[in-house]
Formats: structure tokens, C-alpha cells, sequence
């Protein structure tokens, strides 16, 4: 084996305001499988998360349900790390962002950049709400795009044009928390002078930490200009103040990624023999890998590592980033009902099902997952128990019949047995490159190899003449051995059931090194059921349940009834038949859709008007996928003016429907022809 190493893993901080859903597993369990398999190996590997528990939104909940912050992030990190384990995920430390080891290393690194001259204080003007008497959060101010025109968009971008901008550039904006109109009041802040690093983060981002499709991510940012980032947030808040400060506390973003150091710090508090200097000083030999969603790749690769590097201590050696999860084609979504929390899918199906899919899936590019749930089905009964879980039961029935349990006291098919062993170098490879689908499909290769080989040897017929018993034990033996190896592979991805088959070998853990010999004169125990088909009736099930969660609680997540209505005097002034007669609304049919680079939520279309054809620009990305849309009729508002943008000419607007967190285009009826207008 190569040298021993030591490895500290992290998964991404789960936000406090509610318990888990599918999607927060994507993550989790690629850390979980990879640091599994770095254990087997035989390298100290921990692996840590926690729960991010500060900011505005912990406090605007809290204060609804009328409990303290403090109750609220307790109740659900405790629900979270509950969910965690029953998707037997090994966390060595999850701890809350709000805890007092947290708060000392963040008021540390603070001081020391400050000491250094990258935290600097400015005036600056924010939005602030009357009513609830206190500033606001770009998320909690709505309003009318000053681009585009449309209602009810958030502080910072519009989700129908894409365009990106202040709050205080918003027409006619109110308070989503009281639906008052915000007053603009200044306020000094703290900054991070993140372009102070901006020669030490160009050359990090190209040395191999990141994916290469993430540093070409990172390179429009670079382009631009890095900016100062804003660290501070006034009260009411729930986070820690600042030192020195009354009424000024530390942004989430800054006391979040630190949250990994105080949870590793936890943990070594509870051991002995682990130094937390060891793993985080800058000189630190130990390697550090980050596990996170793509969402957050700006705080991950630029911010984080820019604090990290000015407060002289390690950086990662490697963040690993993923996409988002879908369902049945479908981002998550509740009002779609394709919205699944992680409690009620473990209310219906094994936790082992989704390790194994995902891993069937996961590769080192950050392109999104989905959960097919025929695909499902289909691939846990063929691959799971037709194929891995088959080798043994179809072989140890006669090992505990004919041999009271003892297997064969040689290897009969040495060179089958050393493909097999082989074959885990390679294997191995792919789970260190974080190709998990392709060590998949290796281990499903050998098991197919595996059932040939039983297939062709045929124990059930040697099995009825007496004087070939010996050939039944020696065949059944070879698969039992070829089962251990694969289960070998599969461990990191199924930990249940690997101690299942632990228990029925008869042998200690098994280790990735163990597959090198294999059991001879050996006796194992009788052989139990592991993994049973997935019956249809459980998925529907679960279909059913997950739409019964949505229904109890989408009164909770909706705005306050009174910022609606309060907002419609504002934001809604009535217009009379003639004002609507302007609108030329046409049916159009979309003939192309592609992504708009440099763009996250811009789709641009080329659709037909009856003979004519135009282009639009529409920010729909974030619900649809361009190869949707070909093909759809759409409404769309015909008479606008053409709007020149950065990516070029959008010559009209796509009518659609959303909530704020959902958008749905607006579809005519089947028959509707291109070019038709809307009455």
C-alpha cells in the first residue's frame, strides 16, 4: 500500500431553517462513499459537516413560529444529523455553526486580517423597513425589474430577464417581511478586500483544486474585477457580533466555511491523539478536500480560500463540486411535487437504493442528477439483487447444505479469482478521480462475469450426482470469493449490507486489501436475506406522501399573507381595456433553445411567429432544460420593443407564471397554431 495519509473531508454546511431533502444527499453521500473508501485504503481519513445556523432568514422563522433562533436551529440539527445517519452517513463530527469554538477561530481570523489591512469600513445606503425596523436582505426586498418591467422580483436579479442589479434600482420595491415601502438609510460597514488576493487566486484556481469547467467558471469573475465583499449585517441579527461592536455582527458567509474548522476542532477536543494544527496550519502536510454544491463555488474557491490563505492557514487541497438533483427530469420543487425530503423517503425505501443510484451516477463533472424513478427500479432490482446479491444466494445454499458452511480448501479458478482482484486497481482509480459510474460499471461487469461463471458450471446439476460433489463446493466456493470481492467494492457504497456479509463470511471488517487473498477452508454462517426488490407500490407510495408533505406545510413557506396584499395598492395600478389593447399577445412555436454563456438563467429562443421567425432572451433557465422547450407553443408579448443585451437582440417576452420560487411558461391550448393572436 502507499504511505499512510491523513485526510480531513467536509461536506457542505446544511442550513439550519428546516430539515433535509433529497437534494441536500447528492453531496453528502459522494463525500461519504469517497471518505469511506479513503478509510479502507487504510489512510486516517474524517470526515465532518454541520449545520449552518445564523443569518436573517433563522431569525425571520424563528420569530413566525414563536420560538428563539436558538430553539429553532436546535430542533432541526438535531432532525438533520438523524437524517444524515439513517442514510448512513459517517459524519466523525457535525456540529452547529453557533457554537463557541466557531466564534472564537472566526473572531481570530477576523483580527487577523484586520491586522493586515484587508477589512476595511465604508458608509454605505441600504434599504430599510419601518415596520419591522430593520435593514433588509436583498431577498427580503421585491419589486418591479428596472430592466425588463416584471413584478414581484428580488433584490438583487430578475428571474424573467436575468438582468442583475441593486436593490435600490428596483421600481416601486417593498418589504417582503410587512409589504412596506422601504426607506433608504446609510449604515457603516466591514469589507473584505478580496482583490487583495486576486494574484494568489488566479494562480490556486489553475493548480489543480478545482475542476477545470469551474476554474473557466471562475475566469468571468477574474475578468470583472474581484470586489469587496460585504461581512457585516446590522441588527436584529442572529450571529455573532462583531468584536468592539454593538449593533454590527459577522455575515453568515464569513462564520459558515469556518464552521468545518470549528467542527474538526470539536472533534479533537473529544480525542487525544488528533492535533487540529496538524490539519489546518499553512505549512500542514494533511489534505483537505471540500464537498459542495455548485451553488456555492464563489464563497468555496474565491472567498474561502482568499480568508484562509490572509489568516495563515491551509488551503484545500480539493474542492469536489457537484450539480443539483432533479426528480423524474424536474428540478426539486413543491409546487411541481417533485419536492422530497430525506425523512420521507426513508419512511418508504432502503437509504441504500439512493446511495447505489447516485454513485451509478456521479462523475467528476458538475452536470445535474436525476432520479428517474423507473430508472430506479429498475436498475436497484437488475443490478443490486439480479446480479450482486444473486451470486451468493444462488451459491450458498449448497455450501450450507452439502458442506455444513466450509468452503473449498483451494482456489480452483486462480486466474478467473486474479481478474477480479485485478481488476480493483482500476476501479480504485475511479473512485479517487471521483468517477464513481464508472467503478460502477466495472463492479457490474465482474458481476456479470460472475454469474457466467456459475451459469456455465451449472452446481444445481453437479449437485444431483454424488460423486461430483466436490465440484459443487469448489464452484460455490469460487463464487462466494468472487461475491467477497465485489462486496469489497461495493462497501463504501453499501456499508449496511457489507456488515451483512461480514456477518454471514464469518470474517473481521473488510478492508480494500482483503480482496488480494481469498477464503479457503474457511467456514461461513448461514446465509440470510440482503437486499429485496423494489416493489412499484413503494415508489408510488412514497409519490403519495411527498405531495401529502407539501400540502401540510406550503401555508409555512408562503410569504406573510400581509405583504401581498399591502403590496397590490403598490405595485398593481389598474389599467383600463384600452391600456390592455396594446399588448399584442401571439401564439409562437419554439424551434430552437440553447443556453446563453456567460448567462446562469438566460435561454435563448428562436421562435416562429406565423411566417416569421424571432430571437427572445428569456430567464426560464432555472426551470427549464433547452431540449424541453423545442417543439412547445408559448404565449408571448409580440409588440414589445426590441431590447439590446450583451448577448444580443430579444425581440419579444415569453409569457410565464411563478410564485417566486417556481416559474411555468404559459401554454395555450393543443390546436393553437404559431402566429395566432391572443384575445
Amino acid at each position: 500500500m502507499a504511505t499512510k495519509r491523513k485526510i480531513l473531508a467536509t461536506f457542505a454546511l446544511t442550513y439550519a431553517n428546516s430539515t433535509l431533502h433529497l437534494g441536500h444527499l447528492v453531496g453528502a453521500l459522494q463525500g461519504d462513499m469517497w471518505s469511506r473508501f479513503q478509510r479502507m485504503r487504510g489512510h486516517d481519513c474524517f470526515y465532518i459537516s454541520g449545520s449552518d445556523s445564523h443569518g436573517t432568514p433563522i431569525m425571520i422563522q424563528a420569530e413566525k413560529m414563536g420560538i428563539t433562533p436558538k430553539e429553532l436551529i436546535t430542533e432541526n440539527h438535531a432532525k438533520q444529523r438523524q437524517d444524515f445517519i439513517d442514510f448512513l452517513v459517517d459524519f466523525d463530527s457535525y456540529q452547529p455553526t453557533h457554537s463557541s469554538d466557531n466564534q472564537t477561530l472566526v473572531e481570530e481570523i477576523f483580527k487577523r486580517h484586520v491586522k493586515q489591512n484587508n477589512i476595511v469600513q465604508h458608509t454605505i445606503k441600504q434599504f430599510f423597513d419601518p415596520v419591522k425596523n430593520m435593514f433588509l436582505p436583498d431577498r427580503y426586498i421585491k419589486g418591479e425589474c428596472p430592466n425588463c418591467h416584471a413584478k414581484d422580483q428580488y433584490g438583487d436579479n430578475c428571474e424573467v430577464c436575468g438582468t442583475t442589479y441593486l436593490p435600490t434600482d428596483l421600481i416601486n420595491p417593498y418589504s417582503a417581511l410587512s409589504g412596506a415601502k422601504p426607506v433608504e438609510k446609510e449604515s457603516l460597514h466591514y469589507f473584505f478586500k478580496l482583490q487583495n488576493f486576486a494574484d494568489f487566486l488566479t494562480q490556486w484556481t489553475r493548480q489543480g483544486h478545482i475542476q477545470e469547467t469551474v476554474s473557466n467558471k471562475l475566469d468571468e469573475w477574474f475578468k470583472d474585477g474581484l470586489r469587496e465583499w460585504d461581512i457585516s449585517r446590522d441588527k436584529p441579527y442572529f450571529g455573532f457580533q462583531i468584536p468592539g461592536e454593538t449593533d454590527k455582527y459577522f455575515y453568515v458567509w464569513l462564520d459558515a466555511p469556518v464552521g468545518y474548522m470549528a467542527s474538526f476542532k470539536h472533534l479533537c477536543n473529544q480525542r487525544t491523539n488528533l492535533n487540529f494544527d496538524d490539519y489546518w496550519n499553512e505549512d500542514s502536510t494533511a489534505e483537505l478536500y471540500h464537498f459542495i454544491g455548485k451553488d456555492i463555488i464563489y464563497f468555496h474557491a474565491l472567498f474561502w480560500p482568499a480568508i484562509l490563505h490572509g489568516a495563515q492557514y491551509r488551503t484545500p487541497s480539493e474542492i469536489f463540486v457537484n450539480g443539483f438533483l432533479t426528480i423524474d427530469g424536474q428540478k426539486m420543487s413543491k409546487s411541481r411535487g417533485t419536492f422530497i425530503k430525506a425523512r420521507t423517503y426513508l419512511d418508504h425505501l432502503n437509504p441504500e437504493y439512493l446511495r447505489y443510484y447516485l454513485a451509478a451516477k456521479i462523475s467528476d463533472n458538475i452536470e445535474d442528477l436525476d432520479i428517474n424513478f423507473e430508472d430506479f427500479t429498475q436498475r436497484v432490482n437488475a443490478d443490486l439483487v439480479g446480479k450482486f446479491i444473486n451470486i451468493a444466494s444462488r451459491t450458498a445454499s449448497f455450501i450450507n447444505k452439502y458442506f455444513a458452511g466450509q468452503l473449498s480448501a483451494t482456489c480452483t479458478e486462480p486466474a478467473l479469482y486474479n481478474e477480479f482482484v485485478q481488476m480493483g486497481n482500476e476501479i480504485e482509480n475511479r473512485i479517487n478521480q471521483m468517477q464513481f459510474s464508472h467503478a460502477i460499471r466495472l463492479i457490474m461487469q465482474l458481476a456479470d462475469r460472475a454469474n457466467q461463471y456459475i451459469d456455465e458450471k451449472k452446481p444445481w446439476t453437479l449437485a444431483k450426482d454424488p460423486t461430483r460433489l466436490q465440484e459443487v463446493q469448489d464452484v460455490c466456493s469460487m463464487g462466494l470469493n468472487l461475491f467477497r470481492v465485489l462486496m469489497i467494492y461495493l462497501k463504501p457504497i453499501l456499508p449496511k449490507t457489507a456488515k451483512q456479509v461480514e456477518e454471514f463470511l464469518n470474517v473481521p471488517e473488510l478492508s480494500w486489501n482483503d480482496r488480494e487473498k481469498p477464503l479457503l477452508n474457511h467456514t461461513l454462517r448461514e446465509f440470510q436475506p440482503l437486499i429485496t426488490r423494489i416493489d412499484p407500490k413503494q415508489i408510488e407510495a412514497l409519490k403519495m406522501s411527498a405531495k401529502e408533505d407539501i400540502e401540510k406545510t406550503i401555508t409555512a413557506i408562503e410569504t406573510p399573507a400581509v405583504a401581498t396584499t399591502t403590496n397590490q395598492a403598490e405595485t398593481s395600478a389598474h389599467i383600463n381595456i384600452d391600456d390592455f389593447g396594446k399588448i399584442d399577445l401571439r401564439i409562437a412555436k419554439i424551434l430552437e433553445a440553447d443556453s446563453v454563456e456567460g448567462a446562469d438563467k438566460l435561454l435563448r429562443l428562436k421562435v416562429a411567429l406565423g411566417e416569421e421567425t424571432r430571437q427572445i432572451f428569456a430567464g426560464i433557465k432555472s426551470a427549464y432544460k433547452p431540449e424541453e422547450l423545442v417543439g412547445r407553443h408559448v404565449v408571448i408579448v409580440a409588440n414589445l420593443a426590441p431590447r439590446k443585451m450583451r448577448f444580443g437582440v430579444s425581440e419579444g417576452m415569453v409569457l410565464c407564471a411563478g410564485d417566486g420560487k417556481d416559474l411555468f411558461v404559459i401554454c395555450p391550448d393543443p390546436g393553437a397554431e404559431s402566429g395566432m393572436k391572443v384575445k
